[in-house]
């Protein structure tokens, strides 16, 4: 970016957003849980049916709509052929690869633009005003 005259930089705050939101863990076990049962190509009651829960609660936990407990989701490690730490590792895995971006919110010329925070930093037109959080 070159000089831009009425330039206004807001570093952190209000200002700071995400490139996409990081996932819940829920939604990335889920997502999760779903590509194992697809790879083995499991239908949902087939795969309910080994973990000893209901196909409806199996489809809302893949939907990231329930967040199940550690005893379920060792039933659903189980029931899909992996154990409880190698699934754990995997959503942990998924959650790092979705690890969002920060980015900085920077004003040119009234409008509002996003940036990545780890660019290089802006330098301000001579009339710029910086604002602080």
């Amino acid at each position: 970016m070159g000089e831009h005259s009425g330039l206004r930089v807001i570093p952190g705050g209000r200002g700071e957003q995400q490139s996409r939101p990081e996932p819940l863990w829920r939604e990335a076990l889920g997502e999760r849980l779903r590509a194992l049962r697809l790879e083995q190509r499991s239908t949902l009651v087939d795969t309910a049916g080994r973990a000893g829960i209901s196909p409806q609660y199996l489809s809302e936990v893949e939907r990231g709509r329930k967040e199940p407990s550690s005893e379920m989701i060792a039933a659903l490690a189980g029931a899909l052929g992996t154990s409880l730490g190698d699934l754990v590792a995997q959503v942990a895995e998924s959650m790092r690869r979705h690890a969002f971006v920060p980015t900085r919110a920077v004003v040119l010329g009234g409008q509002r633009q996003i940036a990545p925070a780890s660019s290089a930093p802006i330098a301000p037109a001579p009339n710029a005003v910086l604002l602080a959080a």
